[in-house]
């Protein structure tokens, strides 16, 4: 994939006209008030049919598994493949919301990573509970994992424990913060470590659980203040001797692991996670260039524009080369997904690490053509670095990038 294509440049702008008469007129109350977005992206989803196409997918995974689990033979794959692995409409809805509220991609992507957690690793069961609502949006989603105390060290300093009872149920407590969705959560993935007497607590296995809101014994908090992505609500969990049954465990009960208890793999998340932010550094590269070449060209300084001084210039070229760079990276991620060409947890953070560095320089440097008026809320400059500051942060931090990176090249 070089560029996209004429179908997809024709969603890309009904989908920037949505955007620009549902989303632009609530900015205000995205970013200064207390207005939550998950009526937008319900609306969103049905415009675009995200909720119907959802829905048919779901139907037929849960329809082939079943099959499988009653022994029945299904035809070749060519047979019945369909072009479902694209991966461009998430893309566009990415790049183009990002350009005016960041925040609600962070808010629709985390309830999907919920989605794909409980897809790739749970049961059918599992999948039917709790799988569908979030895929449509019908329900919110958080992935909690990060703990006051952790940091970085998310699965070493973990400390949020799951105690097995006699009853076969499982006791959880503990705090998570950072929470994006958390305050308005319906489903929960909540990843823990299993209570084990004699066992290190770094070395006790990661344990995954699906918890509802308003399950005795867990607090979901308010909106935490923040420094950017007003639109993506972020909250703290408390959790006090909630009781959650085997069914919740997710993927399952498995033999041959203490407990019963089968791990998953959060790491996997974290990769879809971090690739996933590519296109939302590219949708703040592109506004911040298009808002300062406008600039550039308005803007008079000695009688004549500054676009026309040669240090705004390089300023515009520096920001134009971090476009391509990005887009030409994200249209690889596209093309590898879309041929089932997996990547790399290392690949995966290659990518995270340039992006999102490089849109954070480039809505510094936007917010330095535009001078005093950049620092302004009214030029929007100043929102697009608020809201870039924060991905070199979540999805892990550049230094967590540089460690993944590094260890897989020394690894070789």
């Amino acid at each position: 994939m070089i560029e996209w294509s004429e179908q997809q440049k024709l969603a890309r702008g009904e989908i920037r006209k949505f955007i620009e008469a549902e989303i632009v007129p609530l900015n205000e109350q995205l970013e200064y008030g207390d207005l939550p977005p998950y009526d937008i992206i319900r609306k969103l989803y049905r415009t675009f049919g995200i909720d119907e196409i959802s829905r048919a997918r779901f139907e037929k995974s849960i329809a082939k598994e079943e099959a499988l689990a009653n022994g029945e033979s299904l035809a070749p794959a060519s047979e019945t493949a369909e072009d479902d692995k694209d991966l461009s409409i998430d893309t566009l809805l990415s790049l183009e919301l990002c350009r005016h509220a960041a925040g609600i991609v962070t808010a629709m992507g985390v309830t999907q990573l919920a989605a794909g957690a409980i897809m790739s690793k749970g049961s059918i069961e599992q999948k039917k509970r709790w799988g569908l609502d979030l895929l449509t949006a019908e329900k919110v989603g958080s992935w909690a994992i990060t703990e006051p105390g952790s940091g970085s060290d998310a699965f070493g300093g973990m400390t949020s424990t799951a105690q097995l009872t006699s009853e076969g149920n499982y006791v959880l407590n503990g705090s998570k913060t950072f929470i994006t969705n958390g305050p308005y959560a319906d489903t929960i993935v909540f990843i823990c470590k299993l209570l084990e007497e004699g066992v290190d607590p770094r070395q006790r296995k990661i344990m995954t659980f699906i918890l509802d809101k308003g399950m005795p014994g867990l607090e979901q908090s308010g909106r935490l203040r923040k420094m950017g992505l007003h639109s993506s609500p972020t909250g703290q969990l408390f959790l006090d001797g909630v009781v959650a049954g085997p069914e919740r465990l997710l993927g399952g009960q498995s033999k041959g692991t203490k407990g019963g208890a089968k791990r998953s793999d959060p790491k996997a998340t974290f990769a879809a996670e971090r690739a996933g932010v590519v296109s939302m550094s590219l949708g703040v590269v592109e506004r911040c260039l298009e808002l300062c070449v406008e600039y550039a060209k308005e803007r008079v300084q000695w009688e004549k524009p500054i676009g026309e001084y040669q240090l705004v210039q390089l300023k515009l070229a520096d920001m134009e080369v971090a476009r391509l760079n990005i887009q030409n990276m994200l249209f690889n991620y596209i093309e590898r997904k879309n041929k089932g060409v997996a990547m790399s947890f290392a690949e995966a953070s290659a990518m995270k690490l340039y992006s999102t560095k490089a849109a954070v320089e480039v809505a510094s440097e936007a917010i330095q053509i535009f001078g005093g008026n950049g620092y302004m809320a009214e030029y929007k400059v100043e929102q697009l670095y608020r809201d870039a500051r924060v991905m070199r942060i979540y999805g892990g931090t550049d230094e967590m990038q540089v460690r993944a990176i590094a260890r897989d090249l020394l690894s070789r």
